[in-house]
């Protein structure tokens, strides 16, 4: 019996070698429809090399969740085990793949993303800019949750998902201002994430649109460790002799480490202070209390495995940048001695 050759499936499927040498060589190019007949011909045909596995006639695909900060709160989880359910339906596993937190030179990619493991890519909580570099120029689809302000979206080679910061942070404020509060300050690290720097900007416009000036010393907007948060905010807490009438935080992580410094400095707010969050994230004491953006996490699991799905099927699509727009819920926000 002679040697099955690509040439031979190519023939089969009236196509030509290079393509059928793109899928075995896991080339992003070739649509998810004809990567699967080529491998379910070349089974048929009995072409083995490099061949993925095929089981009654259904391609089995893998798609890496790439986490460089591995987080188990609820938040966190609900997403990934939402992407993974909508992956299933869809005949693909998901797995997860560490890079470290900060880029270094001696780093080396893992190979799961190279050798043709994986068919495609979701990255999460990865905030390097070099790191998110060497993730875009992988050949496999991906698609981002989030990046660094410093990387423009026509800069990534793959898809980009952003919680709509603008203008949610806007309305938030604009709540806050009417309530005939004055001073208000803004808390979240602007350079982490470009979600940040979005939900900062949109305070910053709703303080100039109601005559309200953005007093700096109000704002804690710099480089905030990932382990030293409650450190770094309640020494800019304490740095403040008086406090604001207000603070919008950047998150609802933040209105949390905030409630426990009030909790232990009660004198300091005789009549309490407003303070909002983001995220709607019901495993702080404080989301129940707070007005905030309230992220539908099981809703932004699935559409990062809709999304990693249509890039894997339409490899030669324009890149898409997408807005996921979370309601706000409006609350009483007034933490109290």
């Amino acid at each position: 019996m002679n040697k099955v050759t690509m040439q031979d499936i190519a023939d089969a499927l009236g196509i030509s070698r290079v393509t059928v040498w793109k899928v075995f060589n896991n080339y992003t190019n070739v649509s998810a429809s004809v990567r699967e007949k080529v491998l379910l011909k070349a089974k048929e045909l009995g072409y083995t090399k490099g061949l993925a596995e095929v089981d009654d006639g259904v391609l089995e695909k893998n798609v890496s969740l790439i986490v460089s900060r591995p987080n188990s709160s609820t938040f966190w989880t609900t997403i990934i085990h939402r992407a993974a359910q909508e992956l299933s339906r869809h005949n693909v596993n998901l797995m997860y793949t560490y890079v470290p937190s900060n880029y270094s030179e001696d780093f080396r990619m893992p190979s799961v993303l190279s050798n043709g493991t994986v068919q495609g890519a979701i990255v999460l909580n990865v905030y390097d800019k070099r790191m998110i570099g060497q993730i875009s120029q992988l050949s496999i689809p991906k698609v981002f949750l989030d990046t660094v302000p410093e990387i423009q979206f026509g800069e990534l080679q793959g898809d980009l998902v952003l919680l709509e910061g603008f203008h949610s942070t806007y309305q938030i404020t604009k709540s806050v201002v009417e309530r005939g509060l004055k001073r208000i300050g803004f808390v979240g690290d602007i350079q982490y994430a470009r979600t940040n720097y979005d939900r900062f900007e949109g305070f910053c416009r709703c303080m100039e649109d109601h005559g309200r000036p953005v007093e700096k010393e109000l704002c804690l907007t710099g480089r905030i460790g990932i382990f030293s948060y409650s450190k770094e905010i309640n020494g800019f807490l304490d740095s403040l002799e008086r406090l604001p009438d207000a603070f919008v935080c950047a998150s609802d992580f933040i209105a949390h480490t905030m409630q426990l410094y009030f909790a232990e400095h009660r004198e300091r707010i005789p009549e309490g202070i407003v303070v909002t969050g983001y995220d709607g994230r019901d495993e702080y004491a404080v989301g129940k209390l707070i007005t905030t953006a309230e992220v539908k996490t099981g809703v932004l699991g699935k559409r990062l495995a809709m999304q990693i799905v249509y890039r894997m099927e339409h490899g030669d699509a324009p890149y898409e940048l997408t807005y996921v727009n979370p309601p706000v819920i409006y609350r009483d926000s007034v933490l109290r001695g």
